[in-house]
């Protein structure tokens, strides 16, 4: 479990995302069922409690509840792998317990947390082209078979190879798989894919992070703090304004502001809509405000036009934070924590995507949270986005200085990158901040706790992946055929029971 947590930023050795399985294969090896449970619970622990640490900067409880009921998951389904290892050829079937593990926890409970998915530790990988080929499912499969491959070698070898031929046809056998699952997991950077066309058209992007007060406002100082928020990213715009009048930099086409750029709704306070409406003045450009809207509340991404104001069509948030934007059960959650005094109203989601069209820019967004969820960023994409963003607010994860959470999400923004082969603008209020070229590349990228203005030319891609034309039929694929194979083992392993219980 800590090997696996490992793999993941701010650690990101992502060869560890292999060996996290490969342990916890050779751990349930020859276990009951219940010390299956109990092997799954303590890698669960060791696995979601150093990861998720940044929670702690919410509330301690709210740390150990989410990491805790992440971990309970994992041991339940542990028991299922438990059963899968009896069957010929496993590590097959493992892999594919990863994938079903992953889709359980992206959609239950109260829609999901999808952090921790095996394919979001390799942005940095060779592997990570499977992503454009049958999208984040097929790249945890791939991860996870070496992995499992490699669990099997061990189990097979131990306590190691003889000079007798059968023993060494087992070494060689082993060898042989090995280098043949890390080839297959490694392949896609042998290969062309989706390379963008040398014709491709292009555009300027620009990603604002204006930094926030690092102390917490108390409740009676908030007004004054967000008016202070909204100014940082007025003034970093105006900085970008005044290089690109001199002649520094190029005029952008776009410029994004992280989520919560403006926690006071714009469009009934007219001090904040004249801050944001100088700031698209002087850069001359378009810019996407992260605003929080009133009546009802909502999360949203609102474009604003120089010299025009808000579009009457925004983006609002469709998949809320779960006791962060909204509290289920809160009049019990009430009687026992302050987390509803943190949230004392619940956000309206938003009901669908919507893609900005801004001359050639077609800007499918997400916010913070969402990019985690493959559902989401493929809707924009599927809808004709040529280029994506993800708006953020890192600042509730980072007050201790960790840079866990920001670390984690931007490893996601460019395995999205590289999934819908788009360039993607990553703009957080205090880090990091990032554009990020369509193979996952960084271009440029800011670092935490900062003032900082980025920009940069980006491709703007039409065309649609591999994974975007599949969609979600190999996680279901993947999905399905697991389940079967439990059924299958399970009644194996019945069948098993019976002929060698002695008959009276």
């Amino acid at each position: 479990g800590l090997a696996l947590a490992a793999a993941f930023p701010p650690a990101g050795i992502w060869p560890l995302a292999a060996a996290g399985p490969a342990l916890l294969a050779i751990a349930l090896s020859g276990r009951s069922l219940r010390a299956s449970f109990a092997v799954g619970l303590v890698f669960g622990i060791a696995f979601f409690f150093p990861l998720l640490a940044w929670v702690l900067n919410v509330a301690w409880f709210a740390w150990v509840a989410l990491a805790a009921a992440s971990a309970v998951i994992l041991a339940v389904l542990a028991i299922a792998q438990r059963v899968l290892l009896n069957l010929p050829g496993w590590p097959v079937a493992v892999a594919g317990w990863w994938v079903a593990l992953e889709a359980l926890r992206d959609r239950w409970p109260w829609g999901g947390f999808p952090w921790g998915r095996l394919a979001m530790s390799q942005a940095t990988a060779p592997t990570r082209g499977w992503a454009a080929i049958g999208g984040t499912p097929v790249l945890t499969f791939a991860v996870a078979l070496f992995g499992a491959t490699l669990a099997w070698a061990v189990l097979t070898l131990w306590p190691g190879p003889a000079t007798s031929a059968a023993p060494r046809r087992r070494a060689v056998l082993a060898t042989l798989a090995l280098a043949g699952t890390a080839g297959l997991a490694i392949l896609p950077a042998a290969l062309p894919l989706d390379p963008v066309p040398a014709g491709a058209e292009t555009t300027v992007v620009a990603a604002i992070q204006g930094n926030v007060p690092r102390a917490r406002a108390s409740l009676a100082d908030q007004v004054s703090d967000y008016q202070t928020v909204t100014q940082n990213h007025v003034a970093a715009t105006d900085k970008l304004a005044q290089e690109v009048s001199d002649g520094k930099l190029p005029k952008p086409d776009l410029v994004i502001w992280p989520e919560n750029s403006t926690e006071i709704d714009p469009t009934v306070y007219p001090p904040v809509y004249d801050q944001i409406a100088s700031a698209a003045k002087a850069i001359g450009t378009p810019i996407l405000v992260g605003a929080n809207l009133q009546n009802p509340q909502r999360n949203a991404g609102v474009l604003w036009l120089p010299g025009t104001g808000p579009e009457p069509h925004y983006y609002v948030k469709r998949q809320l934070v779960p006791f962060g934007e909204y509290i289920p059960f809160r009049s019990i959650i009430s009687k026992i924590t302050s987390l509803t005094q943190l949230q004392p109203v619940d956000y309206t989601p938003g009901r669908s995507n919507y893609v900005f069209h801004l001359g050639q820019i077609r800007l499918g967004d997400v916010i913070c949270y969402e990019v985690g969820f493959d559902n989401l960023v493929r809707s924009d994409v599927q809808d004709g986005a040529n280029l994506l963003s993800m708006q953020t607010n890192d600042a509730t994860f980072e007050r201790d200085g960790q840079t866990g959470e920001t670390g984690q999400q931007l490893a996601m923004a460019r395995i999205r990158a590289v999934e819908h082969d788009r360039a993607v603008v990553v703009a957080s209020t205090t880090g990091y901040s990032a554009i990020i070229a369509p193979d996952g590349q960084l271009i440029t990228s800011s670092g935490t706790w900062q003032q900082a203005e980025l920009e940069a030319r980006v491709p703007l891609v039409s065309y649609t992946t591999l994974a975007d034309r599949v969609g979600p039929w190999p996680e279901y694929v993947i999905v399905v055929l697991t389940v079967a194979a439990l059924a299958y083992a399970a009644i194996r392993q019945q069948a098993g029971r019976r002929r060698t219980t002695p008959v009276n």
